[in-house]
């Protein structure tokens, strides 16, 4: 049977799928801030010497980086109003994707924090720094010039990952494609121009990401 295919289903319904990639460049840029919140706060109890906050840091790590993303999602928007908090979809998916995002963060941000030299610090606490000024200056901004493109790396994976939060109809570009499919029955064209897209995105976040190491990391190895 021949398929002849047609396109026309991609630009009649044009606005809705770039109302797509804005809610899934939203979620996904709200959930990375937050997410690298937890990550940056993971990594702190991971190096802290701290057995305790070690522990709570290791058990969030493990288990959410050994369970299935779809689970998480699946918890919060499912399994929390079980206990009476109910979750809209959105704000399951920024949640989901969030706690997501700061475990794995955890252990980049932390294998950063570890790859700083002790004499940086030591050199910090001789001229006079602030634990606050020595933390942000002499570890938290080298750390993430060090693991750079393995955050940019772990950004681009979450952003990929927003199309699962589909599941629970939040209205990003994957629904927007299931939506269009279940009325047209173009699955070939739908799904190959949110391939195209997700495509863009990609490029896009690692273009912006390569202008950022450009004009601050790699000037920023200058002056350390």
């Amino acid at each position: 049977m021949e398929y002849t295919p047609d396109f026309s289903v991609v630009w009649n319904n044009f606005g809705l799928f770039l109302q797509g990639v804005f809610l899934t460049l939203r979620l996904a840029l709200i959930s990375i801030g937050f997410g690298l919140i937890l990550g940056i706060l993971g990594a702190l109890a991971r190096t802290s010497g701290n057995k305790i906050a070690n522990a709570i840091a290791v058990a969030y790590v493990e288990f959410i980086r050994n369970t299935p993303f779809i689970i998480q999602l699946f918890f919060f928007y499912f399994g929390l109003p079980s206990l009476g908090l109910r979750l809209t979809a959105e704000q399951s998916a920024i949640l989901a994707l969030a706690i997501n995002f700061g475990a794995y963060s955890t252990e980049i941000v932390r294998a950063g924090i570890e790859g700083i030299r002790k004499g940086q610090i030591e050199a910090g606490m001789a001229l006079g720094l602030t634990k606050l000024k020595i933390f942000r200056h002499v570890l938290l901004v080298p750390a993430l010039g060090n693991i750079y493109p393995a955050l940019v790396s772990q950004i681009v994976i979450a952003i990929l990952f927003t199309s699962v939060v589909s599941q629970v109809s939040t209205e990003e570009l994957m629904f927007v494609g299931s939506y269009l499919q279940s009325r047209t029955f173009r699955s070939f064209e739908i799904y190959l121009t949110i391939a195209f897209l997700y495509l863009g995105m990609v490029w896009f976040v690692k273009l912006l990401a390569l202008m950022i190491q450009k004009k601050f990391f790699n000037f920023m190895r200058y002056i350390r």
